[in-house]
């Protein structure tokens, strides 16, 4: 039976790097991760699913919790054959990834969070996310796109990156995107879950990120066992659009860490 969820699988077939699976953040596709499936797909797996609601995967009407978007992606990677990986998630991306932790357990050999932050939502945020959720099925995307596309990526951002993120935005279901929103705001509190998880952690944040500050990133990188936190000057929200040379070679470089504790040593 086919996956749920439509994908892209950069696959040079023999490889004895790890896979790493890369889950985009709200409101956007597996398309945000382009610098990455061109640079780091030489010689390793790289997989990036367009998650339930948005891309080419189909929409879920309603509530789709960070659980539902953990089982598509263990779904996905039981049908593509992939036992143990990488995991590097954006933002809610981030957030999933923690819930795929949790579930997947040993199977995670690394863990990179990047803008994002593991307490659960306030009263505050769980009514303002149910409101938004409501205001895009009844005005639909360009409106919010227009008015936080300059959070997303940094004011002074390549024009390139922000006609993107824009696209990505406004080509987004407001259903889907309503759904996960409303899934969100239930989420747990994944900060007991970050001091258990022993494999090697990357924690990366834009210096001008407004969404999830440097701090939330310190403060991750405080609860995890074994990480390095990256902070990434002259970005915004997402680093790997606005400053992808600089995050392909953080994260290359963890991933290398990576191959070198499943290979072990040689001679």
């Amino acid at each position: 039976m086919p996956p749920f969820l439509a994908y892209a699988d950069k696959d040079p077939g023999t490889s004895a790097r790890t896979p790493l699976v890369l889950v985009h953040g709200h409101p956007f596709d597996r398309t945000m991760w382009a610098p990455q499936l061109a640079a780091l797909a030489d010689g390793r797996r790289v997989i990036a699913p367009d998650l339930r609601g948005y891309g080419a995967s189909p929409v879920t009407p309603g509530t789709v919790p960070l659980s539902r978007h953990a089982r598509d992606i263990e779904e996905l990677l039981g049908f593509l054959g992939v036992d143990t990986f990488v995991l590097a998630g954006l933002s809610m991306g981030g957030q999933i990834a923690m819930e795929c932790c949790d579930r997947l357990g040993d199977r995670v050999r690394g863990l990179v969070l990047a803008d994002t932050f593991p307490a659960p939502e306030t009263p505050e945020g769980r009514r303002g996310r149910t409101a938004l959720a409501g205001r895009l099925v009844a005005e639909g995307m360009r409106g919010y796109a227009d008015e936080v596309l300059e959070k997303m990526v940094a004011p002074y951002a390549d024009p390139r990156v922000k006609a993107h993120v824009h696209g990505m935005m406004t080509a987004t279901s407001p259903e889907g995107a309503a759904a996960s929103l409303r899934g969100r705001a239930e989420r747990p509190d994944y900060r007991p879950l970050l001091t258990r998880i022993t494999v090697p952690a990357l924690v990366v944040v834009g210096a001008d990120d407004t969404f999830t500050p440097v701090a939330d990133a310190r403060a991750m990188h405080a609860l995890l066992p074994d990480s390095t936190l990256h902070v990434s000057e002259g970005a915004a929200h997402m680093p790997n659009l606005e400053r992808p040379e600089e995050f392909n070679e953080v994260l290359g470089q963890f991933l290398a860490r990576v191959d070198a504790a499943r290979t072990g040593p040689t001679g």
